[in-house]
């Protein structure tokens, strides 16, 4: 037999037919195609998106750039009507005011037949407390000066009208200026905003960009707030016109019907007088316990102290010896009945510690409570004497001014001698 010139080993693995391979070389220029064309057609859709995008971001910016300018030529046509109407106010506020100055100039000519009652009034006006109260007297004073005022209630009534009108005036100038300086704000945002673009340094990302505020309203909201303050500022206008017209001038008038009313407002001066004098009697009374209420507390007070003080050297004997007690040796360390007494001892002195302090905060609180109600009584009182000192100058003064000139009660002996007088003239109830 022949000997091969070469030996040729072959890999033990089964070979692919050539028509296997025909077919494998055909699936990879397939699968590279369909690769190559997914990713055409990727390429095409991404261009047509950023074109799409492009072209409405654009749109968009372009859009919101005029709505924004739209918004801006609204807002300054809206900001030139709340100057208009800040100027109109303004000017009606001048003229409305110069009217009611002339009327108030008026009725300053009739206050000198209001100088008995007007001192009166303000006399005791100066009262202090509870004194200040609406008694006889003021009621029988105040018809008194009601009789006077019959003869300017035209005028005063009118300026009255005339200044609420003028605080309406001034609080809605106030409001539209304050609408103004929105307006001027906003304007001033919204041209800061068509100012930038999307090259602008300024510009980032927010946190939040499409929050909505709990303050902020609708377009409608806000066109009806503007055309309510544009109708408010014409009502007021109107209103502040009508008033002006109607301030009428020559308002003197001429009446003498206050001595029967004198006299009545004379006894109730006298009545209020003697009753704050009872008053003032049962309060020095009230005070005189009470100083000697709380004297008896204070001692009382003083006692519990010290009894509280002489249960420490106690509290901290019993605590001693159980304390001593817990170092017995061994066994004998045990929880016999002195052991149990003591503990008891310790328990009840606490609690009878506790008692007391309780007590004693108690005793200085009610002691505080009569305290305050002392210094009450003392403001009462004094309250009381500075009423009965107004009283006698008002009657002293509309005596003098009825009967003539003479001279006011300045010491304490001529009221006391006055109070007495009219304690006899008033019984008692």
């Amino acid at each position: 037999n022949a000997v091969p010139s070469v030996v040729i080993i072959e890999k033990p693995v089964p070979r692919v037919a050539l028509p296997d391979w025909h077919g494998k070389v055909w699936d990879l220029r397939q699968t590279c195609d369909t690769h190559r064309q997914n990713a055409f057609d990727l390429r095409s859709e991404s261009k047509k998106l950023r074109s799409q995008t492009e072209i409405a971001t654009n749109w968009q910016t372009k859009q919101n750039n005029d709505r924004m300018e739209n918004r801006v030529q609204e807002m300054i046509q809206w900001r030139e009507t709340v100057y208009a109407s800040i100027r109109a106010i303004e000017i009606e506020f001048g003229k409305l005011k110069e009217e009611k100055d002339l009327t108030e100039a008026e009725i300053e000519y009739l206050q000198l037949g209001f100088g008995l009652v007007n001192e009166c009034l303000t006399q005791r006006d100066q009262r202090g407390g509870a004194d200040l109260c609406t008694d006889d007297a003021e009621i029988e004073l105040k018809y008194e000066l009601n009789t006077l005022e019959g003869l300017k209630r035209a005028m005063t009534e009118k300026c009255m009208t005339a200044w609420e009108e003028l605080n309406k005036l001034d609080e809605l100038k106030l409001l539209l200026q304050q609408d103004l300086e929105n307006k001027d704000e906003a304007i001033e945002i919204d041209q800061y905003n068509l100012g930038m673009d999307k090259h602008s340094a300024c510009i980032s990302y927010k946190p939040d960009a499409l929050r909505t505020p709990n303050q902020m309203v609708s377009y409608e909201c806000w066109l009806e707030h503007c055309k309510f303050l544009k109708l408010k500022v014409d009502n007021e206008l109107q209103m502040a016109q009508r008033i002006r017209e109607g301030l009428s001038v020559p308002r003197q008038r001429a009446r003498n019907d206050l001595k029967a009313q004198n006299e009545a407002t004379n006894f109730a001066i006298r009545k209020r007088i003697y009753e704050t004098q009872r008053i003032k009697n049962e309060l020095d009374w009230q005070r005189l316990n009470m100083t000697q209420d709380m004297e008896r507390l204070a001692k009382e007070i003083d006692s519990l102290e010290k009894a509280l003080f002489y249960k420490v050297n106690s509290i901290k004997l019993a605590e001693s010896r159980l304390e001593a007690r817990l170092y017995r040796p061994s066994s004998e360390n045990c929880r016999d009945q002195p052991t149990i007494g003591l503990e008891k001892e310790v328990l009840d002195l606490r609690e009878t510690k506790a008692c007391l302090q309780n007590k004693i905060d108690l005793a200085k609180a009610t002691y505080n409570g009569l305290e305050r109600q002392l210094v009450i009584i003392d403001r009462e009182l004094l309250n009381k004497n500075h009423a009965l000192s107004t009283d006698l100058r008002c009657l002293d003064l509309r005596n003098r001014l009825v009967t003539g000139n003479r001279a006011p009660p300045n010491t304490e002996t001529d009221r006391n001698i006055q109070l007495t007088q009219m304690q006899k003239e008033i019984p008692p109830e």
